[in-house]
C-alpha cells in the first residue's frame, strides 16, 4: 500500500511533469506526497558572495523554497485533499534523494527522466539511473514531453503491461503493480518474450541439402513450440494467482530477437499506459536487465515505466 510518495523536482516544467501522475496515485491511495528539491553545491568561491547583503548562496535556498511553496500552492488549487509537504537538502543529486526517501518511508518515488535545460539532456544515464540501481523502493519513471503541465489532468492506468522471464525475481514486480491496478481498475497483460530458434549452423552439401534442411525446419519449428508451450502454461500460473487477488489478467506471448524491442512493440499495440519490470535478467544477479531490457524499455517507452530492483540485490 503506497503511504508516502517522494517526487523529486529539479525546478524545471519538464521536472514537474511527474506531478499528474504522484498526485493522482496519493489521491486514490491517502498517501503523503513529499515534494523535495536538492540544493545545489556551490563552488566555494561564490558561496560567499553577496547580492544586497545576502550570500548567493542564500538567495539559492530562499529562491528553491519560494519555487517549492509556490508549486505547493498550485497543487492545494487543484488536488486539495491531498496531503503534501517540501523537502530541500543539500548534497549530490541521486544519492540525496536516496537518503531522503528512506528518511520519508517513501513506498514510491516519481520523477521524470531527465534534468535541468532542453529535452535534449536527459537524467536517464545520471540521476534517474543511479536511483534504479540503488532505490529499494519502486521507482515510476515518466518521460517528459514539450506540453506545458496540466496539474489537473489525472492519470488513470487501465492497461498495465508486465514483461516476466520465469523467474521468481521477475515476478516480485507484481506486487507493486497489484497495487496499482487495485487503485485504478487496471488490468494486467503478463507477457513473456521469446527468442527464435535458429540453427547454430547451415548445412553442408548438395545432395542432401534439401532433406537436411527439411528435418532441420522441422525440429527448430518443434522446438520453438515446446518453449511456447511452456512459457504459456508459465504466464498461466502466475495470471491464476494474479486473478486471485481480483485482478484481471491477461496473457501474451511475442516471439522477438531483442526482447527490450518486443516489450515495446507489444506496450505500442495493446496500446498499454503502463509497463512494470524487474531490473534483472533471467540468468537472475549475475545478469543486470539494466543496459539491455529494462534499459531498452525505459529510453523506449513513450508511457511511465514502473521498476524496481529486486529484493535479493538491496
Amino acid at each position: 500500500m503506497f503511504r508516502s510518495i517522494v517526487v523529486p523536482l529539479d525546478g524545471s516544467s519538464f521536472g514537474e511533469q511527474a506531478l499528474p501522475y504522484a498526485v493522482s496515485i496519493a489521491r486514490r491511495s491517502g498517501a503523503q506526497l513529499h515534494l523535495f528539491h536538492v540544493h545545489s553545491l556551490l563552488d566555494a568561491t561564490f558561496t560567499e558572495m553577496q547580492v544586497l547583503g545576502v550570500t548567493l548562496d542564500e538567495r539559492l535556498r530562499e529562491q528553491e523554497r519560494q519555487y517549492l511553496e509556490g508549486v505547493i500552492q498550485r497543487l492545494r488549487n487543484t488536488a486539495a485533499e491531498v496531503k503534501l509537504d517540501t523537502g530541500i537538502a543539500e548534497g549530490y543529486v541521486a544519492p540525496t534523494i536516496a537518503q531522503y526517501a528512506k528518511k520519508a518511508a517513501a513506498d514510491l518515488v516519481v520523477l521524470t527522466t531527465h534534468a535541468r535545460g532542453p529535452l535534449g539532456r536527459f537524467w536517464l544515464g545520471s540521476v534517474a539511473d543511479k536511483l534504479v540501481r540503488t532505490l529499494s523502493m519502486p521507482l515510476l519513471l515518466v518521460r517528459p514531453t514539450p506540453k506545458p503541465v496540466d496539474l489537473a489532468q489525472p492519470w488513470s492506468p487501465k492497461t498495465i503491461l508486465i514483461p516476466l522471464d520465469g523467474t521468481p525475481i521477475a515476478e516480485q514486480i507484481l506486487e507493486p503493480a497489484a497495487e496499482l491496478a487495485k487503485l485504478f481498475g487496471a488490468q494486467f497483460v503478463l507477457v513473456r518474450v521469446l527468442r527464435p530458434v535458429t540453427p547454430l549452423v547451415a548445412p553442408i552439401g548438395l545432395g542432401a541439402l534439401t532433406e537436411v534442411a527439411g528435418h532441420m525446419v522441422e525440429d527448430i519449428d518443434k522446438i520453438q513450440e515446446g518453449l511456447h508451450r511452456e512459457a504459456s502454461q508459465y504466464l498461466d500460473r502466475v495470471a491464476q494467482r494474479v486473478r486471485e487477488q481480483g485482478i484481471d489478467a491477461q496473457t501474451q506471448i511475442a516471439v522477438a530477437d531483442q526482447p527490450g524491442v518486443g516489450v515495446l512493440e507489444d506496450a505500442q499495440a495493446l496500446g498499454a499506459d503502463l509497463i512494470a519490470l524487474e531490473t534483472h535478467g533471467r540468468k537472475g544477479l549475475s545478469r543486470m536487465l539494466l543496459g539491455s531490457v529494462a534499459d531498452k524499455v525505459i529510453r523506449g517507452a513513450t508511457v511511465p515505466v514502473l521498476v524496481q530492483r529486486p529484493a535479493s540485490t538491496q
